[in-house]
């Protein structure tokens, strides 16, 4: 049991110890409580995880990730996935903060496109937008053939796709080549697929290994 009449002034340490439930109660969490190392079958009160999320931040010596996995494995083997992810995603985004500019912009970016994997759904949907972007594009003003023969049908949406997503070939963006403007719409679309595809894989790969 963790309760207090009032929140303690002074620091709570509860590293490397190991409890069956541990009962606390929110109102009087200690402002320094050091988790790094603590081991837990169950929580009481059960709280969602954004509410759970300001106890794991009260380490005196800054950031730590070891409890945010914790309190997320907590939360998967009780069948919570949603709060699971909650708690790793904002772990995720905790850590942003400890880390060099560019390792910043680039944990930013994983963030923006697929939430470090837990939120994979954020990719379908850029990628949609830019697939429908593209089209529309494309339509209004079609790229010219490319070469002497006979190039295949125009169809904006296959051309799109073929720009879009990486490795694919569909034959459309061989065929045809952008001109003026439509020049930095296909380098854009290009960018933003490879860019997609790598954030999306890097995720994935940080989901598997944690699961």
């Amino acid at each position: 049991v963790l309760s207090f009449a009032e929140a303690p002034r002074g620091a709570v340490d509860l590293s490397h110890s190991r409890v069956g439930v541990l009962r606390d109660d929110p109102a009087t969490w200690p402002r320094a409580l050091v988790l790094d190392g603590l081991a837990y079958d169950g929580l009481q009160p059960v709280l969602a995880a954004r509410a759970r999320l300001p106890w794991l931040d009260r380490d005196p010596g800054g950031f730590v990730p070891r409890p945010y996995e914790q309190l997320g494995a907590h939360y998967r083997q009780h069948g919570r996935d949603a709060d699971a992810r909650t708690v790793l995603l904002a772990r995720q985004r905790r850590l942003r903060r400890t880390l060099s500019r560019p390792a910043r912009a680039w944990s930013l970016l994983q963030d923006a496109t697929v939430g470090y994997g837990y939120q994979p759904q954020r990719a379908v949907w850029l990628l949609a937008a830019l697939f429908a972007a593209g089209t529309l594009l494309f339509a209004a003003d079609p790229p010219a053939p490319s070469g002497d023969g006979k190039p295949p049908g125009f169809q904006p949406a296959i051309y799109t796709l073929d720009v879009l997503i990486p490795v694919v070939d569909f034959g459309q963006q061989s065929a045809y080549a952008p001109h003026g403007a439509l020049r930095w719409a296909v380098v854009a679309l290009v960018t933003a697929g490879w860019l997609l595809a790598t954030t999306a894989a890097t995720g994935l790969n940080r989901v598997l290994r944690r699961n």
